[in-house]
């Protein structure tokens, strides 16, 4: 996702900088205005004769550039992990995996349950069994392998950096079974490379109230930040300035309001302790 994202970063600056509208550099490559928008946004890949037919509108000439420009083209349409689970992904979370393998930085706030990226494999399995009652054997294990496949794409070597802010609930909240619940836990405390703070219930009302929600930031500096809000039906990027600002106030407000890591740790030490 990446280099859709350089590449559409680009191509937006080259037909700005030329006055061109996105319905005449569409028509140009007889698309709508809409692919154009899809495009520069990182959205979905592209043709290498569009991309060369839109070089040649935006009069661009230097054989290094056009080399660059198509180096990130040919980057665009290789196919990401995810595609090999078309069949059970919508499209727009197939988006967002490609944008989470290519942030330098995740922020997160869950209110129900621990994220994907940070769930064991049992755990999963019977978040997964639950929100899809009478699921098949073989199409569990391959909606398990997507989470497991999504953490090791996240947590390479010199991959991104994770922080996590989980409301109290989260902890609190049996999935499967105690002894489930009680690994999960366990997991979360042995992670390494990533901060983990609790918002606790004492930290009362707050501005995110609404629901969990993501901040993604991108390595290459013209990329901006996205906020990202899942639903049942679908999910929302937000990426205009404004409004990620809102965001990210709110995911400030969450991370002073929160126990620190060191305390955040102690308290799920404690509720991870078998009962007696």
């Amino acid at each position: 996702m990446t280099g859709r994202m350089q590449l559409g970063s680009q191509l937006r600056g080259l037909r700005e900088a030329r006055g061109i509208t996105r319905a005449d550099a569409g028509y140009a490559i007889r698309a709508s205005e809409s692919k154009i928008s899809r495009l520069e946004l990182g959205r979905v890949g592209s043709k290498i004769r569009d991309i060369e037919d839109l070089l040649a509108l935006y009069g661009v000439t230097d054989a290094a550039q056009i080399a660059e420009i198509m180096k990130l083209a040919a980057e665009a349409n290789r196919p990401g992990w995810w595609q090999s689970y078309n069949d059970l992904l919508p499209a727009w979370f197939a988006t967002y995996l490609g944008l989470e393998e290519a942030v330098s930085r995740l922020r997160s706030y869950s209110v129900q349950f621990v994220p994907e990226l940070l769930q064991t494999e049992e755990y999963a399995r019977a978040l997964l069994s639950s929100a899809y009652p009478g699921i098949h054997a073989e199409e569990l294990d391959r909606r398990v392998e997507v989470t497991l496949c999504r953490q090791r794409a996240f947590f390479r070597s010199g991959g991104p950096h994770l922080w996590a802010v989980l409301d109290e609930s989260v902890l609190h909240r049996v999935v499967g079974d105690q002894g489930v619940h009680r690994r999960q836990l366990e997991h979360l405390l042995a992670l390494k490379g990533v901060t983990l703070q609790v918002l606790p219930f004492a930290a009362g009302e707050h501005p995110a109230q609404s629901g969990a929600f993501c901040l993604l930031r991108f390595p290459q500096a013209e990329l901006g930040d996205i906020a990202y809000v899942q639903s049942l039906a679908g999910s929302t990027h937000h990426e205009k300035r404004e409004e990620v600002d809102v965001h990210l106030q709110a995911m400030e407000h969450l991370c002073v309001a929160a126990h620190p890591p060191d305390t955040s740790a102690k308290l799920i030490s404690a509720l991870a302790r078998p009962r007696l």
